[in-house]
């Protein structure tokens, strides 16, 4: 399996074009390296190629991955995409996948009927398009060689669907985990989790690899900022730090395990930090775009 980090942070890339913290100024002043949203690509043989989680920088995300340009006068190596939740940072890179290229689209029913209510994403043709629609815990092939199964992890419907009241803590269709295995190994992809229950960390048990939800160090991150006045829970999202964050929750797991979808104010951005250096102290990595995994 060959794994390739299209899009490290979180919606809004690093730097954010709004944002004027310390992490945003250096990745703008070069003293950060840049990342673009929330993306992978993943391959099982480096022919066929899926994408996992459309984001809105995927046309730059694609020009600077030689294994996705196209082969011939047009086309795509890109054979299908999968999408892990209806955030706009996950589904907007659509409506730049529309220019008539065959692919199959992954997702589960709920997911699917946040494209069908909105007649904008009708411009990613449905006679190019099969929009092919997942049960959780069924087994199907994502391309060639490559076998994939969708599971509900703790989260909650995307930020333009919220209502007065939001639920956090919803497990169902709206927010998935991906099981990825081909013949050699299996590889874990979640990038949005609200927390770890013990159900979930059972099922990781066979990972050889897990990309995992990185969104913030401190849960009133943005709160101590000054960059907004949500906490990660309200917006579905474990902490990395803390008795219940991910690193703790997830220590008994032997798999090589990187930190994705990392919001640009989390301070594990900076190589010399003390919380960069606590992650890979417990043996986590921290994603960077351009990041390669072969298993």
């Amino acid at each position: 399996m060959h794994i390739i980090v299209l899009g490290a942070a979180a919606g809004g890339g690093l730097p954010q074009w709004n944002c004027g913290c310390a992490n945003c100024n250096d990745a703008r002043a070069g003293r950060l390296r840049p990342s673009g949203q929330s993306s992978l690509a993943v391959s099982a043989d480096g022919e066929h190629w899926s994408i996992l989680n459309a984001s809105p920088d995927i046309r730059q995300q694609m020009l600077a991955t030689p294994a996705l340009h196209p082969k011939g006068l047009r086309g795509s190596p890109v054979f299908s995409v999968l999408l892990t939740n209806g955030d706009i940072d996950h589904i907007a890179g659509l409506l730049s996948l529309r220019e008539q290229t065959p692919f199959s689209l992954f997702a589960t029913g709920e997911i699917h009927a946040i494209l069908d209510e909105n007649r904008i994403f009708d411009a990613v043709s449905h006679d190019k398009v099969t929009r092919q629609t997942v049960s959780l815990n069924t087994s199907f092939s994502l391309h060639k060689g490559l076998e994939a199964t969708l599971f509900a992890v703790p989260g909650k419907v995307p930020l333009f669907l919220e209502g007065e009241s939001v639920d956090t803590d919803l497990i169902g269709e709206q927010t998935v985990g991906l099981r990825l295995s081909d013949e050699r190994s299996v590889a874990y992809y979640i990038p949005g989790c609200a927390y770890v229950p013990d159900d979930l960390l059972t099922r990781l048990a066979d990972a050889d690899h897990l990309l995992f939800d990185g969104t913030l160090w401190h849960d009133d991150e943005m709160i101590r900022s000054g960059t907004g006045i949500k906490t990660g829970r309200r917006m579905g999202h474990i902490s990395i730090s803390g008795a219940e964050g991910s690193i703790a929750r997830l220590a008994p797991l032997s798999a090589r395990k990187i930190f994705v979808h990392i919001n640009n104010t989390n301070p594990v951005w900076r190589p010399g930090s003390d919380e960069r250096a606590h992650v890979e102290r417990h043996g986590w990595q921290v994603a960077q775009d351009g990041m390669e995994i072969l298993t």
